[in-house]
């Protein structure tokens, strides 16, 4: 039996025991495991770090856990490493110098038509850059293979990409690629799954956060990098100020002393209906304004402003 049809094995038992909740006789798969030689190939097609992870977390076995963490360490290094590579060979082929053909000096004969061509100016159209991305396995999952096309729709929201020379359909197979197997817990297509790529769609088509998609095409941000972001890291510089503002005046006025007050009846809470409030009056604007009044209620611990 060859190594893949055994991981294949291994990982389709493991599977069963997540199902079953009963994790015995993992360890000895485990171990079977560790003594396999895994290939990126394999690792992918087979998407038994996806079994052995979620074993791990099932199991209250800590041999069963430290072998396992083992296994998904040296697998990760695996799959980095193949990235690194792709990374060097595609330096090593930008800084390759181009072969051309000798010239006719060198040869001892004329040639016509690159003596026109010497002899009449032209302006060359400037060079496009261009962005490679190693393709992804293929799969068969119907909802895997829809995920990536609006992902490489969204990529495709204008025509930066054209600019870069990106395949987008490879670019996007990546970062789907990245979202299943690098973030082990989500287990197959499930919500946590749809969430994840339904919030890098969004992100990606936002015409008004267009430097997300530019640097994603370009490579500034990795394939591996755009699936573990969160929402506040993809968000536009000027939705960033926004929510730093925001944070800073409620940080303000939740710094102002909740004691101390005045006692009023004047006001009545929008929680409990309560009329036994407190208000502190401060100048937080410029000195010809006027001054804000911060009401407390009594009851409950509401607190508002009123202007």
């Amino acid at each position: 039996m060859c190594s893949q049809q055994e991981v294949e094995r291994i990982s389709k038992k493991l599977e069963k025991m997540v199902h079953k909740k009963k994790t015995e006789g993992a360890l000895d798969l485990l171990r079977e495991l560790s003594n396999i030689k895994m290939s990126l190939e394999t690792l992918q097609s087979t998407r038994v770090g996806v079994s052995v992870n979620l074993v791990r977390k099932q199991s209250s076995d800590e041999d069963v856990q430290n072998v396992a963490r083992g296994l998904i360490k040296s697998w990760k290094k695996l799959l980095d490493g193949s990235e690194g590579k792709s990374e060097e060979k595609k330096k090593e082929e930008d800084a390759s110098p181009v072969r051309t053909s000798s010239t006719s000096e060198d040869s001892g004969c004329s040639d016509p038509s690159r003596k026109t061509a010497e002899e009449t100016p032209t302006n060359p159209a400037p060079p496009t850059r261009v962005t490679s991305f190693p393709p992804a396995p293929v799969t068969t999952d119907s909802v895997r293979n829809k995920c990536r096309e609006l992902l490489a729709a969204a990529l495709q929201s204008d025509d930066d990409y054209k600019t870069f020379g990106v395949d987008c359909q490879h670019l996007a197979a990546q970062i789907e690629e990245h979202i299943l197997y690098i973030f082990q817990e989500f287990n197959s297509t499930d919500i946590k799954y749809k969430t994840r790529l339904r919030s890098r769609i969004s992100n990606l088509k936002d015409q008004k956060n267009p430097d997300l998609r530019r640097n994603v095409l370009c490579g500034s941000i990795s394939p591996q990098s755009i699936a573990r972001m969160s929402a506040q890291e993809m968000a536009s510089t000027e939705l960033k100020q926004i929510r730093e503002t925001l944070t800073k005046e409620s940080i303000r006025e939740h710094q102002l002393s909740k004691v101390g007050g005045t006692e009023t009846d004047m006001f009545i809470c929008s929680k409990c209906r309560g009329k036994s409030c407190s208000y502190t009056q401060v100048q937080i604007r410029s000195a010809d304004e006027p001054m804000t009044t911060f009401v407390l209620c009594n009851n409950c611990g509401n607190r508002w402003k009123f202007c």
